[in-house]
């Protein structure tokens, strides 16, 4: 831990930055906690920097303190709606690297029009935790290469990214899968931590517009639904016409927007 505090220059106010633990900040004034500071690894490795102040200068001198001792590239997630926030990270150097839709749609089938969906002939859903870990991978890459050939893969969701050796399978009991005799043609991971999220739905470029993403998505839907959950959330880049044009099919409705920036 690194205690060494970062002091307000000269005129400024009596501000001290002082890293408490790793990848965690205070700023005091008066030995009160005025502005904190946090950074953190995700699980696709990049690191990812987060700043609660309630004035400027404090925002601006944890940021400094911060970048000072952090390896770059850093990123950051914001509200778009934050105009103050997003101001205050431009000033410490980021830009913007993507912009995402977030969509919040119901589990119920009366209400998403899925309670009839089957997947196609010769396809079978297997739920989530059952999924045969070296096909589920082997998926994930042929997925992952068609679309790096295509659109890129920043135009995945955030959280998808891959880890440094390529692997996108952060972990496996999240992922139910449509599967053909053998091998896996597409796949949806679904986190419920906080609240329900899609955060990945995909289906193999030669095997789109069978009806595999509609049917994965009513069977995730529907499984939530069955647990208790009214509704599900999912992030869209904003690029990605296709994913949106299937979410608001199914009475997604946009909330927000977020936007990623990286220094």
């Amino acid at each position: 831990m690194d205690t060494k505090p970062f002091t307000a220059g000269p005129g400024e106010d009596a501000v001290v930055i002082t890293r408490v633990a790793d990848g965690h900040w205070h700023a005091l004034e008066d030995d009160l906690v005025v502005g904190r500071g946090h950074a953190r690894h995700r699980p696709d490795g990049r690191l990812f920097v987060s700043i609660d102040a309630w004035r400027d200068a404090t925002f601006d001198r944890l940021a400094e303190a911060m970048l000072a001792e952090l390896p770059a590239p850093l990123y950051t997630v914001v509200d778009e709606a934050d105009a103050e926030l997003t101001t205050a990270w431009r000033r410490a150097g980021f830009t913007i690297r993507r912009r995402e839709w977030e969509y919040a749609m119901p589990t119920d089938p009366r209400a998403t029009g899925l309670g009839a969906v089957l997947p196609p002939s010769g396809v079978t859903l297997v739920p989530a935790g059952q999924a045969d870990e070296s096909l589920l991978r082997a998926v994930d890459r042929a997925i992952r290469d068609e679309v790096e050939a295509t659109v890129g893969w920043q135009s995945m969701p955030a959280e998808v990214i891959p880890h440094l050796e390529g692997d996108t399978i952060v972990d496996p009991s999240k992922y139910a899968v449509a599967a053909a005799a053998d091998r896996y043609l597409g796949l949806i991971r679904v986190v419920t931590a906080i609240r329900p999220r899609i955060g990945l739905v995909a289906v193999r470029a030669g095997e789109r517009r069978r009806g595999i993403a509609r049917a994965l998505l009513a069977h995730a839907l529907g499984t939530l639904h069955r647990s208790g959950f009214a509704e599900a959330w999912t992030e869209v880049h904003e690029s990605n016409r296709a994913a949106s044009a299937l979410f608001e099919g199914i009475g997604a409705r946009p909330m927000s927007s977020n936007l990623e920036l990286v220094r």
